[in-house]
């Protein structure tokens, strides 16, 4: 959700610079620094940001310069007057001479300077309007670029786990036939056992090796991989949805560390674990 977009556009009575920058954010958190003339456009200004952008940190920066001087401020030449002969007593009794550094401080005295008042007419918003529209563009074309550089990392990182988990069937078999052959062995050292006893024990071993079965957690997570893949290269507004994605990728990859029960397994999983995190953070940059 990275993007900048600025643009500058001159017109006939006034010149306008719209600036953009966004970042990441899992909602549309706007913030806009505008003339003050603007502030009754500030509502339009974000719906139009929210309806374009969709989410994300975005700083909205728009400056109106007027070639004509009819939004410049006015000073109050009374108040002028006034505050300078009291500033000249003073200087006086302190002995400045100099008056300049008294009219600069004046500028900065209340009611010296006093807004126009004036309203934003239909044709300074349409100029308003295109010139932020221009600058969502440029916003959305950073984007693009930068989500196809995003898409292909994340691309592999999610065929690398795909890779990863092709490679623990050769040792889920060997995992199981060690773990039979070591259950049958301490069995076969129980000879005293009644035949019943026998067929309970027998029974738990069967139940110890299901429980260690990994094939329906493989199988989901292969499917998981597909399907993130897929919403990928389908595009659009896709990031949440990766998202969701990514937890249950990560919840089988879990299921397989602790069911695993073999060191070789276990290396593989915790090397998923890290291609997913990376995943992860990328997901956030997807709208």
């Amino acid at each position: 959700m990275t993007g900048y977009g600025k643009v500058t556009r001159d017109y006939p009575e006034r010149q306008i610079t719209a600036e953009i920058k966004t970042l990441n954010s899992k909602q549309a958190d706007i913030f806009m620094r505008l003339p003050a003339l603007f502030r009754s456009r500030e509502i339009d200004i974000r719906k139009m940001m929210a309806a374009r952008l969709v989410r994300g940190k975005i700083e909205v920066i728009l400056s109106v310069t007027d070639f004509t001087g009819a939004t410049y401020p006015d000073v109050n030449k009374a108040a002028v007057s006034h505050y300078l002969s009291q500033l000249r007593d003073i200087a006086g009794e302190l002995k400045i001479s100099s008056e300049e550094a008294l009219v600069q401080s004046l500028l900065r005295w209340p009611e010296v300077l006093s807004e126009r008042s004036q309203e934003i007419d239909e044709k300074m918003w349409q100029e308003t309007e295109d010139t932020l529209i221009e600058a969502i563009s440029r916003v959305e074309a950073f984007r693009s670029q930068e989500g196809e550089a995003i898409g292909e990392d994340i691309r592999s990182h999610v065929e690398t786990i795909q890779s990863l988990l092709g490679q623990v069937d050769p040792y889920e078999k060997e995992r199981i036939t060690t773990v039979r052959e070591r259950l049958q062995k301490n069995l076969s050292e129980l000879g005293t056992l009644q035949t019943a006893e026998r067929e309970r024990f027998e029974q738990e071993i069967a139940y110890y090796l299901e429980k260690l079965d990994i094939t329906e957690e493989k199988v989901r997570l292969a499917n998981h991989c597909r399907y993130f893949l897929d919403t990928l290269a389908a595009g659009g507004t896709t990031g949440k949805k990766l998202g969701f994605i990514t937890q249950e990728m990560g919840r089988e990859i879990n299921t397989l560390g602790s069911k695993a029960n073999h060191a070789e397994i276990q290396k593989l999983v915790v090397r998923m674990k890290d291609e997913l995190e990376k995943v992860k953070e990328q997901t956030l940059n997807i709208l």
